[in-house]
């Protein structure tokens, strides 16, 4: 599965998929990080949880009124810390069985992985500072 996503530096429009192990997404133009924001499936949870970075999973649901709130801070990040952070969207109420997997019963739910495996889960909307600060011991 891939998206398009637009580049922060030239504008070029680049379709971000899973790059090579080992890689984060880079413009085919001018080579600059990319926005990482992808949307998974059950069928493709696990790939897309390994990456060189820390992955952000927003488990969410479209009825969800502060899945919707969280949504453009989860945005917002990708492009803040292109290169440094991948955001997975998993929709819980079409994805059963990977919300099952993590026990979701509330949402949003955010999962973060680091090098595949689960390092912390946040219950909630929070703003974009706050967020940011209970995902910087990840970041470095």
């Amino acid at each position: 599965m891939a998206d398009v996503v637009a580049c922060p530096s030239c504008g070029a429009k680049n379709r971000v998929g899973t790059p090579p192990a080992g890689k984060t997404p880079a413009c085919g133009k001018c080579g600059a990080a990319l926005p990482w924001l992808i949307t998974a499936t059950d069928a493709t949870f696990d790939r897309e949880i390994k990456a060189p970075v820390p992955v952000v999973v927003d488990c969410w649901a479209p009825w969800c009124g502060p899945c919707r709130m969280v949504a453009p801070v989860l945005e917002e990040l990708s492009r803040d810390l292109a290169g440094k952070l991948k955001v997975v969207k998993l929709n819980v109420d079409e994805n059963p069985l990977t919300a099952g997997r993590f026990r979701i019963q509330s949402i949003p739910t955010l999962l973060v992985f680091k090098g595949g495996l689960l390092v912390d889960q946040i219950i909630g909307a929070m703003p974009k500072q706050a967020l940011l600060a209970r995902l910087n011991p990840y970041l470095s």
